[in-house]
């Protein structure tokens, strides 16, 4: 089924203009039950680098991405676009959950929703999401209920469903969380091709031989606050705070 298609031809990918990149967050602050899960975070994701959000448990990693998102407002602080705040650039981002969101759907019939949901349809809808298939292992698996999937599988689905759309920036809320060796290589060699397509990724993760891996990056939260955000090989050469070093060496759980 459709083995012609080749691999997308990542050079030829163009975005509209203006770039809705780099994303300012300033003093960005969220309470909840009385409680700051996060306060005063100030940072900015430039275009062309893979950001690793990471953290012990609580840190607010995956609030984190929620806010950028737009799935939640914050109790303070700004989300900026380009020197633009507000939501109007949400079609053109979009978050892969943990845990995925997938539709009572075939495996076709998941990514083609998507795509008809942002107007595109008949063939070009069709082809669009064979070829996300196809670049993501899926393809054999086209007609089958999303709902039997492993857990793997169900990851590459997401992944495809967001691909298919082109955002610019994607949000990954830990994408390899309790997959097995096989499952994590798969979905790490589609995070490497949508971020070779130009989609910048933001990722949470608590896996750091994955950082070591992936990143580009290293944007590192305890207890709600942003104490770094460094290259790669900075941070774990030279974390700038006690709580990072102890954070790499095993000794910090919150």
């Amino acid at each position: 089924m459709n083995d012609h298609l080749d691999r997308i031809d990542v050079a030829q990918r163009t975005w509209p203009e203006p770039d809705i990149l780099p994303l300012e967050v300033v003093g960005l602050g969220f309470e909840a039950g009385g409680r700051h899960l996060l306060s005063g975070v100030r940072l900015r994701f430039e275009a062309g680098v893979r950001t690793f959000v990471i953290g012990p448990n609580g840190a607010g990693k995956s609030l984190l991405l929620r806010l950028c998102h737009g799935l939640l407002e914050p109790s303070a602080g700004t989300i900026v676009w380009n020197g633009n705040p507000g939501a109007q650039h949400r079609r053109r981002q979009g978050m892969v959950f943990q845990h995925p969101m997938l539709l009572r759907r075939t495996v076709l019939g998941n990514v083609t929703y998507a795509l008809k949901v942002h107007g595109i349809r008949g063939r070009a809808n069709r082809e669009r999401a064979f070829e996300m298939l196809h670049e993501t292992g899926l393809e054999a698996l086209a007609r089958s209920p999303a709902r039997v999937l492993s857990g793997g599988e169900q990851r590459r689905l997401a992944l495809a469903r967001a691909w298919s759309l082109e955002p610019r920036v994607l949000f990954l809320d830990e994408p390899t969380a309790s997959l097995d060796p096989a499952g994590t290589v798969a979905v790490e060699d589609i995070m490497l091709r949508i971020s070779e397509s130009g989609t910048k990724l933001v990722v949470a993760s608590h896996d750091l031989a994955q950082v070591r891996r992936l990143a580009d990056e290293v944007v590192f939260l305890h207890q709600g606050r942003l104490l770094e955000q460094s290259p790669k090989e900075r941070f774990f050469a030279a974390p700038a705070s006690a709580e990072g070093k102890a954070f790499i060496e095993g000794r910090l759980s919150w």
